[in-house]
């Protein structure tokens, strides 16, 4: 249980850390002054709200899903699968990705807490495909999960993941040669016609006591003529302008738009905050994720659903909110039923 703590970054790692531009008094830094929880906001009040948090923060019934054979996806287009929360495949033209896989069936280190809800976690880590990558936001716990990469690491060709996480990953048994680390705007090239990019993302990291040791980042992914921008977590800033003025427009945008708080305002975006990011990153297409498996906040678990969903049409953004499981194929299906209406 202990190493799924992790292991904080030393050595040469740490040298290169501190030589980050990001990377000041001790601790990486976000663009702008970042709380992660208000200053005004009581941690007791939040822990207590928690333990006595609504009965809605859960589905009311096992949640529905689409059984794909994920080693027979058609090939010759950009194909993505979500798996619930904010893992989901990404088959680029046969190129196989799995961004930030979580099937341990809990979002912590204890089995007993964070866990999934029922239906959501019908996809494992058998049921993955032969990789070519695994990309890695961030280093908490339901982005980034011990038991899952455990079961992954012999059938992954490489890690691509932000500044300093792959202390985790080496502590685990990943061949240094096995990791790429990336600092915001660094780019490496995953073949010869995709690329990656770190790009900025307002939140914070850590698995244990001490934060901000590691890195989180938000990527770019170019293949060929096609961008897709991959969000990780991150509070609505600047940033998606930025991004959008010089990477965009981007065929399409996955960004999370759930485990929001009156209390954490700044590490995680509101839904409609969610719809204003893909706008200003130019996103064709807005995939909302970072819902429906686990309960992080206290709103309920379709409320961030109803809610992107409803701004995206008042400002005419096209979205496709597939169930999990399904299929979402770039320039060509974009399923957008209404699933969890069942649920509620």
């Amino acid at each position: 249980m202990f190493k799924a703590f992790g292991q904080l970054p030393s050595g040469s790692r740490l040298s290169r850390i501190k030589r980050s531009p990001h990377y000041r008094s001790g601790a990486f830094q976000n663009q702008e002054p970042t709380d992660v929880m208000l200053k005004t906001a009581s941690f007791f009040k939040v822990m207590l709200d928690f333990l006595n948090k609504p009965k809605n923060t859960q589905p009311s019934a096992e949640l529905p899903s689409v059984n794909t054979d994920l080693r027979k996806l058609e090939n010759g287009k950009i194909n993505i699968v979500w798996f619930g929360h904010s893992s989901y495949l990404l088959d680029v033209n046969g190129i196989k990705l799995l961004i930030d896989p979580v099937f341990s069936g809990h979002a912590s280190p204890f089995d007993f807490f964070g866990k999934a809800f029922p239906g959501s976690n019908t996809y494992q880590a058998d049921d993955m495909p032969d990789l070519d990558a695994v990309i890695l936001t961030h280093d908490h716990y339901d982005h980034l999960d011990y038991e899952t990469i455990l079961k992954l690491k012999s059938r992954t060709r490489h890690f691509f993941t932000s500044l300093g996480v792959g202390s985790h990953l080496e502590y685990w048994g990943i061949k240094p040669a096995s990791i790429t680390e990336l600092d915001w705007w660094e780019s490496v090239k995953i073949t010869h016609s995709i690329e990656l990019t770190a790009a900025p993302a307002r939140h914070f990291s850590g698995r244990g006591i001490k934060r901000f040791q590691t890195l989180w980042s938000s990527f770019i992914l170019k293949a060929g003529d096609s961008k897709i921008f991959l969000g990780g977590d991150s509070g609505y800033d600047d940033t998606f302008k930025q991004v959008g003025e010089k990477y965009g427009p981007f065929d399409i945008a996955l960004l999370e738009c759930g485990q929001y708080g009156d209390s954490w305002p700044y590490i995680h975006m509101t839904p409609e905050e969610t719809v204003q990011a893909a706008i200003d990153l130019k996103a064709q297409v807005l995939m909302p994720v970072h819902w429906a498996k686990f309960t992080l906040a206290l709103h309920s678990w379709h409320d961030s659903a109803d809610r992107v969903t409803a701004e995206a049409k008042r400002k005419n953004l096209k979205t496709t909110t597939p169930l999990i499981g399904e299929i979402v194929t770039l320039h060509e299906s974009y399923p957008n039923k209404r699933w969890w209406d069942i649920n509620h």
